[in-house]
């Protein structure tokens, strides 16, 4: 890889200095909307961290598992409780 072009060059200078001064002039808008940007990260967690509805890791196969899961729900499965 080269050396970059003067053109390149000048873009990343422009890009640096209009980014700074977006950034101290509109500070106040940037932080306004830092609690909707939280709003927005709920359900994008949501859907990247449990997989989405219908997707989740349950695997009721295991007998154990499937008492050790009924317990946590307050009650007690036998294996004809199994769907």
């Amino acid at each position: 890889m080269g050396r970059p072009s003067r053109a390149t060059l000048a873009l990343l200078g422009f890009l640096v200095i209009a980014g700074f001064l977006l950034t101290t002039e509109h500070r106040a808008h940037l932080f306004g909307i830092l609690p909707f940007l939280l709003l927005l990260a709920c359900p994008l967690i949501h859907l990247f961290m449990h997989g989405g509805h219908g997707n989740g890791a349950h695997n009721h196969a295991d007998d154990s598992t499937l008492e050790r899961h009924d317990e946590h729900a307050g009650h007690r499965a036998s294996k004809d409780d199994v769907r």
